[in-house]
């Protein structure tokens, strides 16, 4: 090797990795942590990440492309056949499929369906076993054995996405097996997600963590306004579609109390996010049947299911 060649500067690498799930496995709190900032929204309840949401993150030459699915479970709505279909879809599309499986639940049933469909998917698979903090080690050795032999994983790794452990080992790892190509997004974009939707996102996830099983899966927020002020300040109106009018009641609360606690943790959020001043102004409405609107599901970026 000449001396000009082993002074050239490394070539930039690029690619999609699909994280994919059971609900709650922690899909989100992983891209967070590999991302460096909240880019998704993260609650105890399943099934909150609703679409394909994309986090960037840079590791040397490489900027790496984690792309967010929906958890998969067997679907019972025609939301859930979209969510799903989003999720295989998000793993087909990308140049590696990171599989994160709830080290406390294990090789379950839905481990093994999602197992089962990963034989349809041609991408290398890399397998992730995340919240290794609650089990002991030789159990968590013996579920890496359980894994190993249903997939041909081309490494493994064990993680806490919450503390931190191990998540360096895979970002690196993730970095060497992009392939060589330009960067897709500017070097300080730590996200594809417009702020329009994220604020609503924001919101979306202080309605599941204050209401937590009163109203499960019957919200969607649209961001309708987006005003920057002369003070340096944004106003940002939003509305809350629910289905009926007993869930607008229990989303209000009494003397609007629900709704203005809701009103007031997503506003700090966004503020720190947008490290400017924001006014939030939330609207409830009963949109019936929302679950059935292709438009709503165009604007979650989710192919409509049809029959």
């Amino acid at each position: 090797m000449t001396d000009e060649e082993q002074n050239a500067p490394e070539a930039l690498r690029c690619g999609f990795v699909a994280l994919i799930g059971a609900p709650n496995a922690g899909k989100s709190t992983l891209l967070n942590a590999l991302v460096g900032s909240k880019v998704s929204i993260v609650t105890h309840k399943v099934q909150t990440t609703r679409s394909i949401i994309r986090g960037i993150a840079l590791r040397g030459q490489s900027q790496i492309v984690f792309v967010d699915t929906p958890g998969i479970f067997r679907p019972r709505r025609r939301l859930d056949t979209a969510m799903v279909g989003a999720a295989w879809g998000g793993a087909r599309d990308a140049n590696l499929v990171v599989l994160i499986v709830d080290a406390g639940k294990g090789l379950d049933d839905e481990a093994e369906a999602i197992l089962d469909g990963l034989a349809d998917v041609r991408q290398p698979k890399i397998l992730v076993i995340n919240k290794i903090d609650l089990i002991a080690r030789p159990a968590l050795l013996a579920l890496t054995a359980a894994l190993s032999a249903r997939a041909d994983f081309a490494a493994t790794f064990m993680v806490s996405a919450l503390t931190g452990d191990g998540i360096a080992d895979l970002l690196g790892h993730l970095a060497g097996e992009m392939p060589a190509g330009p960067w897709l997004y500017p070097e300080d974009q730590l996200s594809d997600l417009p702020m329009r939707s994220l604020a609503a996102e924001i919101t979306r996830e202080k309605l599941y963590l204050r209401l937590h099983d009163e109203l499960p899966y019957a919200c969607h927020v649209e961001t309708e306004g987006w005003q920057e002020r002369p003070d340096g300040s944004v106003k940002v109106d939003q509305t809350i579609y629910v289905e009926r009018d007993s869930q607008k009641k229990i989303l209000l609360g009494k003397g609007g109390r629900t709704i203005k606690d809701i009103s007031a943790t997503a506003r700090t959020e966004l503020a720190e996010i947008l490290e400017q001043k924001v006014h939030l102004f939330l609207f409830v409405k009963v949109r019936r049947g929302w679950g059935d609107d292709p438009e709503r599901y165009r604007e979650m970026g989710l192919e409509f299911p049809r029959g």
